[in-house]
């Protein structure tokens, strides 16, 4: 442990919480205290100076929070259906508000229309799990997934719409290519964002169903395919028109926990466009964060709302950016329920879900200062 400024901190280090007070906290206990005395009189020049001298040490950035895959059909859709919106995320929203942008992963279908396609569990959320996302906190959805059109081209359309009428920005689908490719634009705190979403997974081993049929055309509905050689050409086009660019990849092997080839050359492709981070998932297990070259990449976030038998153990990810790139990570360990709402881990929960992040992260940092 050391002490050091906040303004100093680069993303390989963690800022420990105080009291459960992190470093942004307003009443965060250790903090400098700044004061000018002045003769009677000079009060007005005081205040000014003040003013200049706030204004200076001002530390701008962002903050954003991110989860995995939220899968709000089965007992969470029915629990929607009912009229409780607010339960999936009920302890967990507190985490999902605070901050100034707050990211998640639709991992199926949203609406009442369409058919299942000829595939592993296709799932269909109720129309008010997008009132349940706005109520949560939730700002970006992503949709370029492995579910996203598990209903069909119609059912996305039909989802996006209910996203759009929550004010929910959505990436990585749309009505057509363009649509599904296009940036969304944020502005925090003086700095543009711009957030861009993926998908490039495995052909489904049961039903040999190839997700990258979904892809958007020119002319049809669907998904933006993670190509590499798309990712990069669509990173530097767009990395230049913001101060930050956070690219959605949604990739890799169900249940491994080290980062697929294809996941890495994916991610890798982004930093190397000039993204700063890269938030993925897919493999509905946590993996390891790599710090490639001037970017970071968080590999997979696991699920977050999800009813669905596997490991329970998942994380809200923090992360502050300023106009450099990533300022600072933070993991918050927490459980995913029977039912698939997720809480907050208890201590002794979290101490393993952070060790284990950490060993998948030193093997994938391994060699690197």
């Amino acid at each position: 442990a050391q002490v050091r400024l906040w303004r100093d901190l680069t993303p390989d280090w963690k800022a420990l919480r105080i009291d459960g007070r992190h470093p942004t906290d307003p009443e965060y206990p250790l903090q400098e205290s700044w004061s000018l005395v002045a003769e009677l009189g000079y009060e007005t020049a005081v205040a000014e100076l003040l003013s200049v001298l706030r204004e200076s040490l001002r530390e701008d950035g962002v903050w954003i929070t991110a989860v995995g895959d939220l899968m709000l059909a089965r007992d969470l859709g029915v629990i929607i259906e009912r009229g409780n919106l607010a339960y999936p995320f009920a302890a967990t929203s507190h985490l999902l508000q605070a901050a100034d942008l707050t990211i998640g992963n639709m991992e199926s279908a949203l609406g009442t229309l369409g058919q299942p396609a000829e595939k592993s569990y296709p799932f269909e959320a109720p129309p008010a799990a997008a009132e349940a996302l706005a109520l949560a906190g939730f700002d970006i959805i992503s949709l370029a997934n492995n579910h996203a059109m598990d209903f069909g081209p119609e059912a996305l359309l039909e989802g996006l719409g209910l996203l759009h009428a929550q004010n929910l920005a959505t990436i990585g689908a749309g009505p057509d290519a363009a649509a599904a490719y296009q940036p969304h634009f944020a502005e925090v705190d003086g700095l543009r964002l711009a957030f861009l979403g993926y998908v490039n997974v495995p052909v489904e081993g049961s039903t040999n169903f190839d997700v990258q049929t979904w892809t958007a055309t020119a002319n049809t509905p669907g998904l933006a395919w993670g190509e590499p050689e798309q990712i990069l050409a669509d990173v530097t086009a767009v990395a230049p028109q913001a101060d930050l660019t956070i690219v959605i990849l949604h990739s890799g092997w169900e249940y491994i926990e080290e980062p697929s080839e294809v996941q890495m050359v994916a991610a890798h492709a982004a930093i190397d466009g000039g993204a700063d981070l890269v938030i993925g998932h897919h493999a509905h297990i946590l993996q390891g964060i790599e710090f490639y070259n001037d970017g970071v990449i968080v590999y997979g976030l696991g699920n977050f709302a999800f009813d669905i038998d596997g490991p329970p153990e998942t994380a809200v990810l923090n992360v502050w950016l300023n106009e450099t790139g990533v300022h600072q990570l933070e993991l918050i360990p927490a459980i995913i329920e029977d039912t698939g709402q997720p809480r907050p881990a208890s201590p002794e929960e979290a101490v393993p879900i952070l060790e284990r992040v950490h060993f998948l992260t030193m093997l994938l940092n391994a060699g690197r200062k």
